[in-house]
């Protein structure tokens, strides 16, 4: 894990998350961190409708904060810089979620770090945040950082398991990244109610993760517990877990729709920072 992308805002939260980077970039010894930015500009309507107008001063504008912002922020981030870490900004005209796409498909970026903040019923269920748009649509593994985590070195990982298909479903090699990076200790959690996901296929299904991960001798975890969020964070604060690793697994329409993910709930209340890692 030598390069890591830190998309930013320059607000609070994305500072807090750009710090939390540094450490971690220090800790896995990174060679390179980029600070990303975008802008777009607003299309106005002129006197023929049919023709929007686009303001080239104002893109200019645009782009010259962009890039003085980074700047900027590039010099709060000094005293958090470790020694032999390159510090690279880049700013460029486009949405956020495509262009880090497109940086990740140009650059070898091994991890993308931002920053989210709990969004209130109506942000998370019906329109969630940039930070979930690019966790879901990004190839690369991004982690989120909560504004309350604390900037520390991974020493714990969490690994939340459901036991199906995992085979075919665990993306290995972004994990195995990570625990060799950090040198961390690895749980494995499944959390269920009155055994209600257990299957006859569970036993050989835990037994093909543990052939995945046995190198790193996990510690495995099966919690009873209604509350699915709820029962995550206490087990993290027991445990004194550094990071969660979620594979937010595809599903269909309806449930897309009609159901909250898991990863999703992760992502906005998690106490600590989360991976999402794709299958």
């Amino acid at each position: 894990m030598k390069t890591i992308l830190i998309p930013t805002d320059f607000s609070e939260t994305a500072k807090h998350a750009a710090i939390y980077a540094m450490e971690i970039a220090r800790q896995i010894k990174a060679e390179k961190v980029i600070l990303y930015n975008t802008y777009q500009t607003i299309v106005t309507i002129g006197a023929d409708p049919l023709v929007p107008a686009v303001d080239a001063v104002g893109i200019d504008n645009l782009k010259k904060g962009s890039e003085a912002g980074l700047e900027n922020f590039k010099f709060i981030l000094l005293a958090y810089q470790p020694e032999n870490i390159v510090v690279e900004t880049l700013s460029e005209f486009n949405l956020l979620t495509p262009g880090i796409q497109s940086v990740c498909e140009r650059m070898p970026i091994d991890v993308v770090m931002m920053g989210i903040t709990g969004g209130d019923a109506i942000e998370e269920n019906l329109f969630g945040s940039n930070t979930i748009q690019v966790a879901k649509n990004v190839t690369v593994p991004v982690i989120i950082v909560p504004k309350e985590a604390p900037v520390k070195p991974i020493e714990k990982v969490l690994f939340l398991c459901d036991f199906q298909k995992v085979v075919e479903t665990t993306p290995i090699q972004p994990i195995i990244k990570v625990l060799d990076a950090t040198k961390a200790a690895l749980h494995v959690l499944n959390i269920d109610k009155d055994n209600s996901h257990f299957t006859p296929e569970t036993p050989h299904e835990s037994l093909m993760l543990h052939n995945l991960l046995h190198q790193y001798n996990p510690q495995y975890h099966f919690v009873d517990g209604n509350d699915f969020m709820e029962t995550a964070n206490n087990f993290v604060k027991e445990n004194k877990i550094d990071l969660i690793i979620s594979i937010p697994k595809r599903h269909g329409l309806f449930d897309t729709l009609f159901k909250r993910s898991h990863t999703k709930m992760m992502a906005f209340h998690s106490i600590v920072p989360l991976m999402v890692v794709h299958d």
